[in-house]
């Protein structure tokens, strides 16, 4: 059985209508009826709630559907590093505000005729932003590859 069948069997022996069960797990009708008419599938956190209502196991309700268990490993995946992308997303942010500060303060220089010196030297402000972006550059393109290999 499909999980969008099993879905409505257990909502029917319930007695509930679609939308006393759209109440219960905090969505719409209508995701409810595309969820058993096989249109569309709920994420892991709905899954676990109807699995809940309905007092069954996630795996009866996951090996009940191919496609649903193909999408609940792949949203799995996606979340594997969250951390590791936080970090390589920071680190490309930082160099780029290095970089805006840097280009910000030579083009007042220019236009106001100042001479504002920026703290840490030549070095830091030249290579800095690049070496942050370069490293959370390569950093998120091993990290999207070992999602692909997972």
């Amino acid at each position: 059985m499909i999980f969008g069948e099993k879905l409505k069997a257990e909502r029917n022996k319930k007695g509930w209508t679609q939308d006393e069960l759209a109440e219960k797990l905090f969505v719409s009708r209508q995701s409810v009826s595309k969820w058993e008419n096989g249109l569309n599938y709920p994420s892991i956190e709905i899954i676990i709630r109807i699995s809940d209502l309905f007092g069954l196991t996630i795996d009866e309700l996951l090996r009940s559907d191919e496609e649903l268990t193909k999408q609940v490993i792949k949203e799995g995946k996606q979340l594997a590093h969250p951390r590791l992308k936080f970090i390589f997303d920071v680190l490309f942010l930082v160099g780029v505000v290095l970089l805006m500060v840097k280009l910000g303060v030579l083009i007042l220089n220019k236009i106001a005729s100042l001479d504002i010196t920026l703290l840490g030297g030549k070095l830091l402000w030249n290579l800095g932003p690049l070496i942050l972006m370069i490293i959370a550059g390569i950093g998120s393109s091993m990290l999207k590859e070992q999602y692909k290999q997972d």
